[in-house]
């Protein structure tokens, strides 16, 4: 299985929908068995999942934030 395709995938599914944004930063680990119920996951693989995802998400949380930050002065 390759981890890091799983986590790329999940990101998107998870920053495209708020309401599993908002269940993702709740319960990550749980949210993550929900998208991928198919999958068996030993506790290592699905915590490397979880980490990657999370560390993706906060990044293109802060970008967006920095995009909102450019527009305070007129830069788009």
């Amino acid at each position: 299985m390759d981890i890091k395709a799983t986590a790329e995938s999940l990101v998107k599914k998870i920053t495209d929908n708020s309401d599993l944004l908002a269940k993702f930063k709740a319960d990550p680990k749980e949210t993550v068995k929900g998208l991928i119920p198919d999958l068996k996951l030993d506790d290592g693989q699905l915590s490397n999942i979880v980490d990657l995802v999370k560390a993706k998400v906060n990044i293109d949380g802060v970008k967006s934030a920095l995009g909102s930050i450019g527009g305070l002065f007129g830069k788009k």
